[in-house]
């Protein structure tokens, strides 16, 4: 059950939702029943797929663009689109920042950034996180 919790709310913290999962997970990772590698792989996987939710929710969003109330015109977007497939990928790896990183996976959808891209780096960049987290924790309680 600990494991499941840790995994939804590393997924709902990563969606616009105004969560935060560190806390969760130090707290389950104190408990030496537990697996610490179960721990940091539940919250970095369900951290990943909430931030693929907001890919989702941004490729949605481009399907109204040429709406009076879109924020961007169309010509802009696809403009903006060409330069962040091509030099703004790397931001993928920022998404586990709080707010930012809800905006950046949000951005890599409206621009309809390769899904082979997104998910490993947005995965790399959480999973680090969360083991330094875990280290962190580690070695101020074992000195």
């Amino acid at each position: 059950m600990s494991y499941l919790v840790v995994f939804a709310v590393s997924f709902l913290s990563a969606t616009i939702l105004p969560l935060g999962s560190e806390g969760v997970l130090l707290y389950y990772a104190s408990d030496t029943s537990l697996a610490v590698f179960w721990l940091w792989l539940w919250a970095s996987v369900g951290n990943t797929l909430g931030a693929l939710v907001n890919w989702y929710l941004g490729r949605y969003l481009v399907a109204y663009e040429h709406r009076k109330w879109f924020p961007v015109k169309a010509k802009h977007r696809a403009t903006a689109e060409v330069f962040f497939n091509r030099y703004g990928l790397w931001t993928l790896f920022f998404t586990w920042l709080p707010v930012i990183g809800d905006a950046i996976s949000l951005i890599a959808g409206v621009f309809h950034s390769p899904i082979r891209y997104f998910l490993p780096f947005v995965f790399v960049g959480k999973a680090s996180r969360y083991a330094l987290l875990l280290w962190g924790q580690s070695w101020l309680l074992n000195g």
